[in-house]
């Protein structure tokens, strides 16, 4: 006989869940992530702070979340080629990272994960999976088209995606340009294709 446990307490709300990352991401927008607390968010959420703990490690994990996470749920890109799907992939991050939160987000964000190994260890295993997971798709149709080689490393071909996008716009500070993706997706096409 198999025993179904329950969660304690009461089942998450999306509404809540929706609210407190919204409340994030204008507050990081208004404030900066330095200024930007816990406390304020759930003010603005119309939560207790303890909502927030029950649900985040602290404010780099909160934030990381209501910012960073909107390309995972984006449809992954099928636009017939390896080079037009790491542009479409590509043009998704930059949105994201282009945004005013991300701008305001980011540099104190990356200080924090620096700082902080947990934080660290737990954004790669519960938000960075996805993103992995979309880009699988993507090198699968690939290689059943020629396009690649069987071997490539995709979490080398995602952290150079990101890093470049993150060093352009994130340290560099330099605006969206609308041939980023493209090139992006260009170079690395080229770097991993089928020889």
């Amino acid at each position: 006989m198999t025993t179904v446990t329950t969660p304690r307490g009461r089942p998450r709300d999306a509404r809540v869940h929706a609210a407190i990352l919204a409340a994030t991401t204008e507050l990081v927008a208004e404030t900066g992530y330095a200024a930007m607390s816990l406390g304020a968010v759930a003010a603005r959420a119309r939560v207790g702070k303890d909502t927030l703990y029950r649900r985040w490690s602290g404010k780099a994990e909160l934030v990381y979340e209501a910012v960073f996470t909107t390309t995972d749920t984006a449809p992954v890109p099928d636009t017939g080629s390896l080079e037009g799907d790491l542009a479409a992939m590509t043009q998704q991050l930059i949105d994201e990272f282009s945004t005013p939160a991300a701008i305001a987000a980011l540099p104190g964000l990356l200080a924090d994960f620096a700082a902080d190994p947990d934080s660290r260890a737990r954004i790669r295993s519960d938000f960075l999976t996805p993103a992995k997971e979309r880009l699988v798709d993507v090198f699968e149709r690939a290689r059943e088209r020629g396009e690649s080689a069987a071997d490539v490393d995709t979490d080398l071909v995602l952290d150079a995606l990101v890093g470049t996008v993150v060093f352009r716009l994130g340290v560099l500070g330099d605006p969206p340009d609308p041939r980023l993706a493209r090139s992006i997706a260009g170079i690395t096409a080229k770097g991993i294709e089928a020889r």
